[in-house]
Order: structure tokens, then sequence, then C-alpha cells
């Protein structure tokens, strides 16, 4: 995750993944790369959903959001690939892609 307002990596951000019913699958927080390893290590096919919280994150640093939480429901696949889903935030708009 990185901090588009700052340049820098989003560190400290608590991100819970969700399987296809809503179940919690994994959680973490984002370390000084902006990097969270989450869940196991291979995902059945299906829609998941992550949710970044962003809110504590902004309030610590005394900056105001218009998002608190951010959620991005993908597709895994059959193909068993490791994927890594990228978050480009800022206080007030963000961005996310299929990462490599």
């Amino acid at each position: 995750m990185l901090d588009a307002a700052t340049g820098q990596p989003a560190v400290g951000i608590e991100v819970e993944l969700a399987d296809p019913r809503g179940l919690p699958v994994g959680a973490g927080v984002t370390d000084a790369d902006g990097r969270a390893a989450i869940g196991p290590d291979a995902l059945t096919p299906g829609d998941y959903t992550l949710a970044f919280r962003t809110g504590a994150y902004f309030a610590a640093r005394d900056v105001e959001t218009f998002y608190p939480l951010v959620t991005v429901t993908f597709t895994v696949d059959a193909s068993g690939r490791h994927l890594h889903v990228p978050l480009l935030l800022s206080p007030f708009a963000y961005s996310t892609y299929r990462g490599s």
C-alpha cells in the first residue's frame, strides 16, 4: 500500500481478508514496505474481499479522510497464481489493480 499523498509506504494499516461468504480468512498489518502477507497459501476459486482500515491510519497523522474503510472485492481463479492487490491511497481518493 502506498500513501500517494506522501509518496511513502502506508505503514500500520490493518487489512482483513474475507471469503465469498464473508467469513474471515486472514488478517495482517502493513509493514515498513506497505505490505501485508495475509491469508492461507492458496485460496479456492471465488470472490474475496479485502478490507483496508484506513481511518485509523489517517487519524494517527491528524489527516482528514473521506474513506475510513476501503474494501476491494476480487476474483480468485483456478490458476493458483500468487496474487498481489496493491492499493494507492490518499485522503480523498484511492486506486487499486491486480499486481504481478
